[in-house]
């Protein structure tokens, strides 16, 4: 352990030390030139002045009693600690070996060099050691070099924003090499401003402002597109080990360990022991501090843990977010956003969260939560506030149900309104789906289909009752003026008529939100197939972009009195929320010949939008009888149903078996379907969704944060509507083979009548293969027997 400073050197030291101390702001520029001068004149080398720092700091620790530093300081205290430690003992080594006469001329030279050339002397200390404002200083100089000058030192610079990343972003080596191309040391030192306490800034916020750089050309390309990111606040991924010292909550920084069942069980518990914590005083000064910053604009809370977005796992939906409306009093507004602070650290031992990353190895992952405060992008009208088009883009379009639409110019799957209702699977509501290489074209082409595969709600946030809601399209649509000529058509019972801007919506008119505004408005398709363009060209693979867009209305009066009004003239604000590798698993293509299974035994044979694949060796259903599901009436009995999915999927043997049930699985409506989450299906291979006869079909779910997560763990997912005209379909081996649920789930044996776990190789004599033909546009479920 270093020995105390000797007493003979702390006159001159004291020296150094007054005349830094005329300069406050400047001294900290002042003492990285001084260890600079240290060590190119060999004085010591920046390893050993390192390692001498971070001793001194450890006995510093001791002599002001902490016993055990690793938990009794947090890391902010501890980077403040080793900074002044570090400031101090530059003043020491400049004091016995250089003097204060050669500091009077550093700090000369500091002071002329805010009007001259900027210092261009190589690296002269190891960046992976180094403070902040070191490494942001030197990389600014370099990024200030001329052309030439700066090829001589673009290695250096290179490193220094490799170190900058990880420190700040991410350590992931593919994340790192299409940043370090793409951000600049100024974004870098915006990032570090943004930051509450220590750590990263989580997976989550880093493909968000990764995005919004790589997408700057596509912003200097179009007069009527902006694309930029809101404003964000990052708490860092240290803070939560601080939370959790603090609070004595280390013992469930080991629930990813638990047995499944003991996961599900304990996490109402874990979620109310979070919010009863306290956070950092500092946390809360500086939230108190951002709100200050928002006015009365609406915020959202949101996770990004360091997983998040990643190449290879994208994690979608598995920790929480939370809308803070913003409408209270400024204690009752802090209070909230705090909660869902709280909320967020709790969800990252949800279920599915664990269970995900226990079926991708990742469970020994140090997973720590950064949180991201971001203003919510919309605007008051009326009493409710929302983004007029919100949204998911890919840049690859796996479903291309005519030839014309070409896979490589991507999707949009976009709503007006929060995004929420795009990324989420609701109940008898949908979102408009693009292809973007023929807009105009959509999977039902007539009225009746455009009528029914339309948005009928919307969620807004309401500022008389502060909280968020959904409401009908009718009821906040009408205030918005000229939106409505882009997103909705008149429904004129044979046909769809466009809204002209400007024309009055009377009250026994039925709106229809088409968006056949925005799919005949070419600049808007451009922009959108650029940016998904753009982030495929740097990301290398194909991306999942989440946006909201405002759209700015020009004043298109007549210049003269009685003279007609100009067409409307409008330009887009595109904010990017969210952007990551689109990590797909979809079954692989078959050379499957039909003579292998035309004359097969079939469960069914239906119609169907999906590509070419083939699922194979099912050898368990799981059938919810939708006739028997859709006539439970307590809500109480729906859930138990639920349960005993959830308990089937820990038994039954991974990835052999299959689940076939009524309505849209993902979808919390228990009426509808079936309410479960991935982590209650995570091990089947298999999922078929039944549409009633008496709905619309089934719908393509592509681009939901749920079908995203199946899609990840190899379950292929599979909508059917049985009917006299859509095929056909084995009622009677669904219904009358052996019923297996009792040796499973004994305690479920009561509703025997509505799930049954069938043994298809005792029931059918074979496992189970799916085949998608796409010359028939038929999906076959099959045995390899004959019929």
């Amino acid at each position: 352990m270093m020995n105390e400073q000797p007493l003979r050197t702390l006159t001159p030291t004291i020296d150094i030390y007054i005349k830094l101390a005329q300069y406050p702001i400047m001294a900290d520029r002042v003492r990285d030139r001084m260890r600079q001068e240290l060590f190119q004149r060999g004085i010591i080398d920046p390893d050993t002045f390192e390692h001498e720092v971070r001793e001194m700091s450890e006995a510093s620790q001791l002599r002001e009693g902490l016993g055990d530093p690793y938990y009794e300081e947090d890391s902010h205290t501890w980077q403040i600690r080793i900074e002044r430690i570090r400031d101090h003992r530059t003043d020491v080594y400049f004091a016995n070996n250089l003097g204060s006469a050669r500091l009077d001329t550093l700090i000369e030279e500091v002071l002329n060099s805010r009007s001259s050339a900027p210092d261009m002397a190589p690296i002269s200390f190891n960046p992976e050691i180094a403070p902040w404002e070191m490494l942001f200083r030197q990389g600014e100089v370099y990024e200030r070099m001329a052309a030439d000058e700066l090829e001589r030192h673009r290695h250096h610079l290179e490193e220094i924003k490799v170190v900058l990343i990880k420190r700040l972003m991410s350590d992931q080596l593919p994340f790192i090499g299409v940043a370090k191309r793409v951000l600049t040391i100024s974004d870098l030192r915006n990032i570090h401003h943004s930051l509450i306490g220590t750590g990263k800034i989580g997976g989550k916020a880093a493909g968000m402002y990764l995005a919004w750089r790589i997408l700057q050309p596509v912003d200097d390309q179009f007069n009527q597109g902006i694309i930029n990111i809101p404003d964000s606040y990052f708490i860092g991924t240290d803070v939560i080990y601080e939370f959790f010292l603090m609070n004595q909550l280390e013992h469930h920084m080991n629930q990813k360990y638990r047995p499944v069942q003991e996961i599900r069980a304990q996490y109402p518990r874990i979620v109310q022991d979070f919010r009863r914590s306290a956070l950092p005083d500092y946390v809360v000064a500086q939230v108190r501090e951002v709100l200050g910053t928002m006015g009365d604009s609406p915020l959202i809370v949101r996770s990004s843990s360091l997983l998040e977005d990643n190449f290879g796992f994208s994690f979608a939906g598995k920790y929480d977010s939370y809308f803070c409306p913003n409408q209270g009093t400024a204690e009752e507004n802090l209070e909230a956003v705090l909660d869902a602070i709280r909320r967020v650290y709790a969800s990252s031992v949800n279920p599915n969260a664990l269970l995900y990353r226990k079926k991708n190895n990742l469970i020994d992952y140090d997973e720590r939560m950064a949180i991201l405060l971001q203003r919510v992008t919309g605007h008051w009208c009326g009493r409710y506030y929302f983004p007029d088009v919100a949204g998911v883009g890919f840049s690859e379009n796996p479903f291309c149900w005519t030839p014309e639409i070409r896979r490589g110019e991507g999707f949009l799957r976009i709503v007006t309104g929060l995004g929420t209702r795009a990324v989420d699977r609701v109940a008898q509501d949908y979102p408009r789906l693009i292809p973007i290489s023929h807009p105009h074209l959509r999977p039902e082409m007539d009225v009746e289909g455009q009528r029914n595969y339309s948005q009928r709600f919307m969620a807004v946030i309401d500022r008389d009752s502060n909280s968020v809601v959904t409401v009908p399209v009718r009821e906040a649509l009408p205030r918005c003026g000229p939106l409505l000529s882009l997103v909705a058509s008149i429904d004129r019972g044979g046909s769809l008529a466009a809204i002209l801007p400007g024309a009055t919506i009377h009250p026994d008119d039925h709106i229809v939100l088409t968006f056949d505004g925005l799919t005949h408005d070419e600049t808007f398709i451009a922009i959108m197939r650029q940016a998904l363009q753009e982030l495929e060209d740097a990301y290398n693979g194909p991306v999942d972009l989440e946006f909201a867009i405002q759209v700015d209305f020009a004043d298109n009066s007549p210049a003269e009195e009685g003279a007609p009004a100009g067409p409307p003239q409008h330009s887009y604000r595109l904010h990017v929320l969210e952007c990551r590798p689109l990590n797909e698993r979809l079954p692989a293509g078959d050379d499957t010949d039909r003579v292998d299974y035309d004359a097969n035994r079939r469960l069914f044979a239906m119609p169907t939008l999906l590509p070419s694949g083939t699922v194979e060796a099912i050898d368990y259903l799981v059938f919810v009888d939708p006739e028997v599901y859709y006539h439970i009436e307590r809500e109480e009995d729906r859930l138990h149903i639920a349960q005993t999915i959830t308990a089937l999927n820990d038994l039954l043997p991974a990835g052999r078996f299959g689940l076939i049930g009524p309505g849209r699985w993902g979808s919390l409506n228990s009426r509808l379907s079936v309410p479960i989450s991935y982590s209650d299906i995570c091990n089947a291979r298999l999922l078929v969704e039944i549409s009633p006869p008496y709905t619309p079909a089934p719908e393509l779910a592509y681009g939901t944060d749920f079908f995203q997560d199946v899609l990840e763990a190899g379950i292929f997912v599979l909508g059917i509507q049985p009917t006299p005209e859509g095929g056909m379909m084995d009622w009677k081996l669904l219904r009358e083979s052996a019923n297996h649920l009792a040796n499973y789930v004994p305690e479920a044996a009561d509703w025997a009548d509505c799930v049954r776990v069938i043994d298809l190789q005792a029931a059918a004599g074979s496992p189970l293969k799916i085949i998608i033909d796409d010359e028939t546009n038929e999906a076959i479920a099959c045995f390899d027997v004959p019929e």
